[in-house]
């Protein structure tokens, strides 16, 4: 029988939050049509603007429509987030150079970052929300069975220095662990292909 975790669990399972966003962002990377080169400042903010605006629609499953029209500089404001991110503190102008000189793979290297950066931020904050969800809807006795239930099911995947002893940071923490669970999970697979 499946168990409230069970259930939580299966719903931010790697392949249902972090590949169904990859899959999404190579399918709005394919339909994305953009010049190889941008020279000029302003083109390439609004060509990241437009994008995200792509990017969004299709990570959300807004189908055939684009997000709605936004304020350009508020959207370039967002741009930038993802941008300083990626690249540091002058995101923008990193990002702006290797655009203009087609250096580092261009202006297409910018967006396929960019893209993956926008739909880690998604998947983080689906699993985020589907945890507090859960966690908010436990009472104390569940949430103390449902840290012993993640330790006696995945206790075996996590680092030995938070499982030793009674581990106490990980029940101080579940919620945390649990956000970081497809990611714990999606490294575990990788490191299984990889032999």
């Amino acid at each position: 029988m499946s168990t409230r975790l069970d259930s939580l669990l299966q719903s931010i399972a790697p392949e249902r939050t972090l590949e169904e966003l990859d899959r999404r962002v190579d399918g709005a990377l394919n339909s994305f049509l953009a010049e190889s080169q941008l020279t000029d400042w302003n083109a390439f903010r609004r060509c990241l603007v437009r994008f995200l605006s792509h990017v969004d629609s299709r990570l959300l499953r807004v189908p055939g429509q684009r997000m709605p029209e936004a304020d350009l500089d508020y959207q370039w404001g967002r741009c930038c987030q993802v941008l300083m991110k990626l690249y540091g503190s002058s995101g923008e102008k990193a990002a702006f150079e290797m655009a203009r000189t087609g250096n580092q793979g261009g202006l297409r290297s910018v967006l396929r970052k960019f893209a993956r950066e926008r739909a880690k931020e998604l998947a983080e904050s689906e699993v985020a929300a589907k945890v507090g969800t859960y966690w908010n809807g436990l009472s104390a006795t569940e949430k103390l069975t449902a840290s012993d239930e993640y330790l006696s099911k995945y206790g075996h995947l996590l680092p030995s220095e938070l499982t030793e002893k009674s581990a106490a940071r990980i029940r101080a923490n579940l919620p945390r662990v649990l956000q970081e669970h497809p990611e714990l999970l999606q490294r575990m697979q990788q490191v299984g292909r990889s032999r």
